[in-house]
């Protein structure tokens, strides 16, 4: 499954991708989703860190949520991110 989120620009881009998967050893760092304030994802990191991601809009924010859900309820890992300008697109299986 995978799924294309538009952020708010390139360095959002960047950072979201930075943040919720560490590809050397196939580890989600992402770990949940604190708050959702508009077009802003609070999000948590397994060394408990908090950071701020803007996205496009509140529908990509739904969108992100919905998709990483099965990810924190362990249904699902994540396998792959890529950043296509402010663009990023999540596989996970």
């Amino acid at each position: 499954m995978k799924i294309i989120i538009t952020c708010d620009d390139k360095y959002e881009a960047q950072k979201i991708a930075s943040l919720i998967f560490i590809k050397d050893g196939g580890e989600t760092y992402i770990t949940s989703i604190l708050n959702i304030i508009k077009n802003e994802v609070i999000i948590s990191l397994k060394d408990k860190s908090a950071h701020s991601i803007l996205l496009k809009d509140e529908k990509e924010v739904e969108k992100f949520a919905d998709f990483l859900q099965s990810v924190f309820e362990n249904e699902h890992k994540l396998k792959a991110t890529k950043i296509i300008e402010s663009h990023v697109e999540i596989i996970k299986e």
